[in-house]
């Protein structure tokens, strides 16, 4: 397990909001220094809009309109940093939680709460220009860093990265959990990525619970190290300095698709909410520990080191109002989805047609016409 005051970890700023690098975050101070007060207003919005969305989602699925929801409340920094830190070429690998990074890198919202609600099997087309080469969501644990490694590995035999044209060269990120990190999926990813040198990030948001699972079970040691027995460089930063995520992604993704290989992080953050709504996070874990983590908001952290560099209150005032309406309109439209129809189970079984598919498609119809009305 990675200690909170682990010499190696980079962080910018500190947990009550002061500018107060860590040894570690000292080469990376240049790339921060490139940060205008736009980009740090923009940092700021993505993380209160995600939040607002992300519990507008939550009391969605209370109200019966998802089937299951995975909160991100508490990961914001991590994600936008890292998202921000992307270009356009790049190829971005989500697992199941990372919403910001899909909305930021233009996926609608509504297509998200779309997998959610069980009305479609992917949610969005990756191949759209307007969803910024996002991958779809993968609930099955690790499996997308395979998808993003093979992904590299095109990239690379198509000579579509490490050709020193940053402008061209494109770089693949693939974001999961501590819990997906004990996958032998992940491991194999690695393997494959280090022998093929792919231009990668391991994005790994440690966020301290595989479900009811602590990190400190999975792992003796932190869980960045695991990176060097695979000859890959890694780097640990704080997850809830969202600063710090961005210069440490920022480094990482242009090393790697500037044919550098492979480079791995951890950030290190909490999962405030519950694993998703069919869990009770009360059941494993302590209100002094939530506590603890909650007076580390990255929210507030960022908000408090904006306020101190002359920040109107006005602004922060406009963000709320701008978040809030963006979850009222993911709302409204939810509420305009309606269902699927029961034959709708029977599409995309398989490619041909199948005897079998149409004698089960023919029992439904039949018992279907058993009911008053003639439908279920």
């Amino acid at each position: 397990m990675t200690p909170p005051d682990d010499p190696a970890l980079v962080r910018v700023l500190a947990a009550d909001g002061t500018f107060a690098p860590s040894p570690a975050a000292e080469r990376f101070l240049p790339l921060i220094d490139t940060l205008g007060d736009d980009d740090l207003q923009t940092f700021y919005r993505d993380m209160v809009t995600v939040r607002a969305f992300d519990r507008q989602a939550t009391n969605l699925q209370r109200q019966g309109q998802l089937a299951l929801w995975p909160p991100s409340f508490g990961q914001e920094a991590a994600q936008v940093g890292s998202v921000r830190a992307t270009r356009p070429q790049d190829h971005i690998f989500p697992s199941y939680r990372e919403h910001v990074v899909a909305t930021t890198r233009g996926v609608d919202p509504i297509d998200i709460i779309r997998v959610m609600r069980g009305l479609t099997h992917g949610g969005w087309d990756p191949t759209d220009p307007k969803n910024g080469n996002t991958h779809i969501y993968t609930l099955v644990l690790g499996s997308q860093t395979l998808h993003a490694t093979g992904y590299g590995m095109g990239l690379t035999f198509d000579g579509r990265s490490g050709t020193g044209d940053p402008d061209s060269d494109a770089a693949v990120i693939v974001y999961y959990g501590d819990g997906a990190s004990s996958q032998g999926d992940v491991h194999e990813a690695m393997v494959f990525a280090n022998s093929y040198r792919t231009p990668q990030v391991f994005f790994l948001q440690n966020n301290h619970w595989a479900i009811s699972v602590p990190v400190a079970t999975q792992a003796r040691g932190p869980l960045h190290q695991r990176a060097a027995g695979y000859g890959m460089p890694s780097t640990l930063v704080d997850g809830n300095d969202v600063l710090a995520s961005y210069a440490v992604s920022k480094l990482a993704l242009d090393e790697a698709r500037a044919g550098g290989g492979p480079q791995a992080i951890e950030a290190l953050t909490y999962r405030m909410g519950a694993h998703t709504t069919s869990d009770d996070p009360t059941k494993y874990r302590t209100s002094d520990e939530e506590q603890s983590w909650a007076r580390r908001d990255p929210i507030a952290r960022l908000r408090t080191y904006l306020e101190a560099k002359g920040a109107a209150s006005t602004f922060f005032d406009e963000v709320d109002a701008e978040a809030q309406a963006y979850a009222d309109d993911v709302r409204v439209r939810t509420n305009e989805l309606g269902g699927l129809e029961a034959s709708d189970m029977f599409a995309h079984v398989y490619s041909e047609f199948h005897p079998l598919l149409a004698e089960q498609q023919r029992w439904l119809s039949d018992y279907e016409s058993t009911f008053e009305g003639g439908a279920a």
